[in-house]
């Protein structure tokens, strides 16, 4: 495996952690009557790390009876699976 995939790779489970980590927070948030992070906010954290975002919510307990983010982070996963599928098949025909 290639230094730049690794470097991809952690960087991209680092943005999952931090996802996973902006659900939990807004949790505690909602649970201390505190400012909460926006909707908005919370699905563009999941378009940039869908496996953190679900993850977050089903730890926390956070947003899994909201249809919006039961169904649309799933939906953000499949997507990110796919594109991650085909540049993994375009880069076979590269190399």
């Amino acid at each position: 495996m290639s230094e730049t995939i690794k470097t991809l790779l952690i960087v991209y489970l680092f943005v999952n952690i931090v996802v996973m980590l902006i659900y939990g927070i807004d949790k505690y948030k909602a649970t201390h009557d505190r400012w909460r992070i926006p909707e908005k906010t919370l699905i563009l954290a999941a378009v940039v790390g869908a496996p953190g975002a679900l993850l977050g919510m089903y730890i926390f307990h956070h947003k899994t009876r909201k249809l919006k983010f039961s169904l649309g982070v799933p939906a953000i996963l499949i997507a990110e699976i796919v594109i991650f599928v085909i540049i993994l098949l375009k880069m076979k025909h590269v190399f």
